[in-house]
């Protein structure tokens, strides 16, 4: 409970700025590489460096780091201080922020925040460096230079060192993150969001075991710094509408009481692929840049969610005791102490067919830090914003979630909404998850031998327990099509298949291509097919993209040749 210092607790209270505004205009990749260490240590925390030096944005200096150029002493423009910021926190004064040593004019962008006026509002009036200390990922070319076009004056020198001194007095909360793979594909690095490599999607040669996906090649989504959890101290509480006995429960009353239940699920992020949605239109969507890695397959053990309600008295008509949802709550949290939440309805919670789990293994160990340890909801087929982390409480009742991320995130729209048009709630919370594949190798824009056999690998699923009956290769941009092997280990119940299906395809590569365009989709055993683009599926979050998959790749023929005329000179 004493996580964070004071100060931190208002930075982070206050980080939704840049977490849910300006990462709307950031669509920074980062690739962690490493050709010894067999894991990534984290990132060095933000430096809030104080300048006094008129500088050019646009100017370059060999061996400068591009983003020390931005909020940096302007002769040119006003000084103001600090109080002179906060007397400007409203549209009537006038909106300001400061940044390093600029002032920053706000007004305009407010209306058009992503995260709504609520959230933008409580950092109105003061400096955005201790909000950058805690989100990092914005500290990147693309937001700076959208700030700067709101610069309208300096900070003076104090004013500027006390903002320093406070970020580095109020410390780092990334400071206990535990180690990362190298090989995971790094999308941000504060919170630490990654995919799954490419190497462990789908079926294809050199991966021993296509169906699970190891533990430190798993793909991570978090919002906040990874809680440090005493398993020996834990405790579950659960409690809500239409129980007669809440109570709590320690890890092991949990191991104990219950019996192990074991699930092969997939879990997969609303925005896999969100990528595709950017590079296929004009219009630009806010989130974080998935390709299509937000995705991987475990198989997890705990402990039936519906055991632990009935335990504590669940009522058996859970709909006379207003008893609709169940909530999740995470020990993640800001600083305000606000938990990363989220709900599923009480159907699929109470349902024996359902088999929704709180899981404290994974693939057969201890759950790894950052996927939730001590104890994770796991609730199958659907989306993996609802399959909660770090699960510190249970809740029934008859709303769903209050959770920001219930009600204002992970919910699609139509391709016409943009996102100062939106209404959050007109839309429902996503749940299921629609029909998805996706092609892992080979990967887009690389080459293949035209003298070998050419296999074509990837990985399919489908949302709510439907299972994967085909999947659809073309390797001529979609005027002809062949249908796929499947790689999928286990036999799943109808209605219960919960995991992935791996596929493979081969042929022989064209005598007369100089290069090809792959195609895949996949089809659930509802008949539900992926649309051909993602046009009318388009939608300002980037969530649910899940068009047909396609990979342009060129011919190589000179490969074969040369190892012709290698073997004519022996």
């Amino acid at each position: 409970k004493n996580m964070f210092s004071t100060s931190s607790r208002r930075i982070i209270a206050t980080a939704s700025l840049l977490s849910a505004g300006l990462s709307y205009y950031s669509y920074n990749q980062h690739r962690i590489h490493a050709n010894s260490s067999p894991v990534v240590h984290n990132s060095q925390p933000y430096q809030a460096v104080h300048a006094h030096t008129t500088t050019n944005p646009s100017s370059e200096s060999q061996g400068e780091d591009p983003l020390t150029r931005y909020g940096l002493h302007r002769h040119d423009l006003p000084t103001y201080s600090l109080s002179d910021v906060e007397r400007h926190n409203s549209p009537s004064t006038g909106i300001w922020v400061t940044y390093r040593c600029g002032v920053y004019d706000i007004s305009d962008f407010v209306e058009t925040h992503p995260g709504g006026y609520e959230k933008i509002k409580l950092a109105f009036g003061s400096s955005v460096d201790p909000y950058w200390a805690i989100y990092g990922q914005h500290r990147v070319q693309h937001v700076l230079e959208l700030l700067e076009q709101y610069r309208i004056g300096n900070l003076t020198e104090d004013d500027a060192e006390k903002v320093r001194k406070e970020v580095e007095e109020s410390g780092d909360v990334y400071g206990k993150e535990p180690e990362r793979d190298v090989d995971l594909l790094v999308r941000s690095a504060r919170p630490f969001n990654a995919e799954t490599p490419r190497d462990f999607l789908g079926s294809h040669d050199g991966l021993d075991d296509p169906f699970i996906t190891p533990n430190q090649k798993f793909y991570v989504r978090n919002h906040f710094p990874v809680p440090q959890v005493d398993a020996s101290t834990y405790r579950l509480r659960v409690t809500g509408n239409g129980l007669k006995n809440p109570r709590e429960f320690s890890l092991q009353e949990l191991q104990t009481l219950f019996p192990k239940k074991k699930i092969f699920s997939t879990v997969q992020c609303a925005g896999n692929r969100r990528e595709e949605m950017n590079k296929n239109s004009d219009k630009k969507v806010r989130g974080l840049v998935w390709d299509i890695g937000a995705i991987g397959n475990a198989e997890w053990a705990g402990v039936p969610l519906r055991d632990v309600l009935q335990y504590c008295g669940l009522e058996d008509d859970p709909e006379a005791a207003h008893v609709e949802h169940v909530w999740f709550e995470g020990l993640d949290v800001d600083a305000d102490r606000g938990a990363y939440g989220a709900s599923i309805p009480i159907e699929k919670a109470i349902d024996a067919k359902g088999d929704v789990i709180l899981a404290y293994e994974m693939n057969g160990e201890p759950l790894p830090a950052d996927h939730g340890y001590p104890l994770r909801a796991v609730c199958p087929g659907i989306v993996g914003a609802r399959n909660v982390k770090w699960v510190g409480s249970v809740v029934t009742s008859d709303t769903e979630s209050p959770s920001h991320w219930q009600q204002k995130d992970y919910k699609g729209f139509g391709p016409n909404k943009t996102l100062d048009t939106i209404n959050w709630d007109q839309s429902p919370s996503i749940q299921d998850l629609p029909v998805q594949s996706a092609i892992a190798f080979p990967e887009d824009g690389s080459s293949v031998d035209a003298h070998e056999p050419l296999k074509i690998s990837g990985y399919a699923y489908a949302g709510g327990g439907r299972n994967i009956v085909r999947v659809d290769v073309s390797t001529d941009g979609g005027k002809s099509w062949d249908q796929a092997v499947l790689r999928k280990p286990v036999q799943e119940a109808k209605n219960r298949s919960w995991s992935w299906t791996p596929w493979e395809y081969t042929i022989e590569v064209p005598e007369d291509a100089k290069d090809m365009d792959i195609v895949a989709k996949a089809v659930d055993s509802g008949y539900n097919v992926q649309p051909e683009t993602s046009a009318p599926i388009w939608n300002a979050r980037g969530v649910l993209s899940n068009a047909w998959h396609r990979v342009h790749i060129g011919v190589d023929r000179d490969s074969g040749d040369s190892e012709d005329e290698d073997e004519d000179q022996l």
